[in-house]
C-alpha cells in the first residue's frame, strides 16, 4: 500500500470512529428520557462506544506508523 493510501484510511478509520463513538454517547445520554428503565437498552452503545475507542485506537497507531515511515524516508533523502 502506499504511504498517501495508509495515511488516508487511517484518517477515515479515526474520523469514522469519533463520529460513531459520538452516536453512541448521544444513545448513551438520552437512554433515561424514554422512560425505558432496562439497562439492557444501554448495553448495545455501550459496546459500540468501546469498539468505536479501539477503532480510534488502531487507526492512531496506523497514522503513527506512517509518521515513521516518512520520517526514516526524509532521513534518508538528507
Amino acid at each position: 500500500m502506499k504511504i498517501d493510501g495508509a495515511l488516508s484510511q487511517a484518517m477515515l478509520g479515526i474520523q469514522r470512529g469519533l463520529a460513531s463513538a459520538r452516536g453512541h454517547a448521544a444513545e448513551i445520554a438520552g437512554a433515561g428520557q424514554f422512560n425505558d428503565d432496562s439497562p439492557s437498552s444501554l448495553v448495545e452503545p455501550m459496546l459500540g462506544l468501546r469498539q468505536d475507542a479501539i477503532q480510534v485506537q488502531a487507526s492512531t497507531q496506523v497514522l503513527k506508523a506512517v509518521d515513521d515511515m516518512l520520517g526514516s524516508l526524509f532521513d534518508k533523502k538528507t
